[in-house]
């Protein structure tokens, strides 16, 4: 049997006309504010946060969606493109009921977080950006790396299973603590529509926020994960400074740190949360 993470309850959420989406909710303490979750490129909800789930919901109402293309999330003929992962979370927002979330986005999900920020103002408290930038790829060579990275993702789904949790095994083999979970990785990575997959590839090298990132007017915090091979920690660190009164919370890990070793990431991401929603309630 697959070792899976304890996982909080979810469910199928249809959004009117666009399509059903899948959805971890967790209810927080009474009146708390909600935290939306929003993962990164060819990972899903459960992926990206897994260990994170338990403790923010100590302080928070915590809401994740698997993007459309990912995981269970909603499937679609139309071409993947970022603003419509951003609208499906401003619709998924209307559909429950909750009129302002505090968006914190993962790597891709940064520029969905940015996005919701910048279709929906009036729905966002805050933001907290993690392992993520203003432009997620500054030269062609970036660039053509992406695009090869998800025709390796594409091969790699192509796998016999056990291949594929070997390969999944083998992501988390240098955590001993996590490498029981390989199989499962490997089961996740696997629920992705591979168009999609490589559509948002495509679309993550278009991304570019630099030019309104000085427009933003909410409470923002920056997880920089300091040894990141995919995102420069420079980059990363340029977004904090163009985003008026950001604050900056350094996690010593790599772009995957928020699998392969959440004791390094989950307390910086739940303090970056908790000031955010302080300064978003502040006078």
């Amino acid at each position: 049997m697959t070792s899976r993470p304890p996982l909080p309850p979810g469910r199928v959420v249809e959004l009117p006309g666009r399509g059903r989406t899948f959805v971890r909710e967790l209810p927080g303490p009474p009146g708390a504010p909600t935290v939306l979750l929003l993962h990164g490129w060819t990972a899903t909800a459960d992926l990206n946060w897994f260990a994170a789930y338990e403790p923010l919901a100590e302080h928070f109402r915590v809401i994740a969606l698997d993007h459309r293309g990912h995981g269970r999330g909603l499937r679609t003929w139309r071409r993947f493109r970022i603003a419509d992962c951003a609208d499906d979370a401003a619709a998924l927002l209307d559909e429950l009921g909750i009129t302002r979330v505090i968006p914190v986005g993962y790597s891709m999900g940064g520029p969905i977080a940015l996005l919701l920020w910048r279709r929906h103002a009036p729905k966002v408290a805050g933001l907290v950006l993690c392992a993520t930038a203003l432009r997620l790829t500054s030269s062609s060579t970036e660039r053509a790396r992406l695009n090869l990275l998800g025709l390796f993702g594409l091969g790699a789904r192509a796998l016999p299973p056990p291949a594929m949790r070997a390969l999944g095994t083998r992501v988390l083999s240098s955590m001993n603590t996590r490498r029981q979970l390989g199989p499962w990785v490997a089961e996740e990575l696997l629920l992705g529509d591979g168009r999609a997959l490589l559509d948002a590839a495509a679309e993550i090298a278009r991304w570019d926020g630099r030019l309104w990132a000085g427009d933003i007017g909410v409470p923002t915090s920056v997880v920089v994960t300091t040894l990141d091979e995919l995102v420069p920690p420079a980059d990363q660190r340029a977004m904090a400074d163009a985003i008026p009164g950001a604050d900056i919370y350094e996690v010593a890990g790599r772009h995957q740190v928020c699998v392969t070793d959440p004791p390094a990431f989950v307390p910086q991401l739940v303090t970056a949360c908790r000031a955010v929603a302080k300064r978003s309630v502040s006078p």
